[in-house]
Formats: C-alpha cells, structure tokens, sequence
C-alpha cells in the first residue's frame, strides 16, 4: 500500500487499500479506518481540506485502531 502525501496542516498522509482507509498525522499516529468506501476514499483526496473531510465524512462513522 502507496501512502500519499498530502498539503494539510493536520494529515501528513493518506492511503487505502481493500476497504481500510490508512491515515498518518503531522503530529504523529498512523490509524487504520475499516470498512471505508473507496468514493469516501476519492472524496478525502480531492477535498480541499483533508482535515475538514476526515472530520466530517470518516471520525465517528467508521471504526478505527491506531497503528503506528
């Protein structure tokens, strides 16, 4: 699986591979979001706010664990 590296203040960068969103924070902390739609995954890539994104379409919706 490709991490991605994003522009955000907050999400140093994104991957997705079979269903589970992968997602590595600035500050530190890589957590995995199970069962998450690729169109979720498509929309947080093109957002013009990864952050605001993540917040609203994915955290709280989808169960996550911590990583890394």
């Amino acid at each position: 699986m490709n991490m991605i590296p994003v522009s955000s203040s907050n999400i140093a960068s994104i991957g997705y591979e079979n269903g589970t969103l992968y997602v590595a924070f600035n500050r530190g902390g890589l957590y995995a979001y199970s069962g998450v739609p690729v169109s979720i995954y498509h929309g947080l890539m093109s957002a013009s706010s990864h952050g605001s994104y993540l917040a609203s379409h994915v955290k709280g919706i989808y169960p996550y664990r911590r990583i890394g």
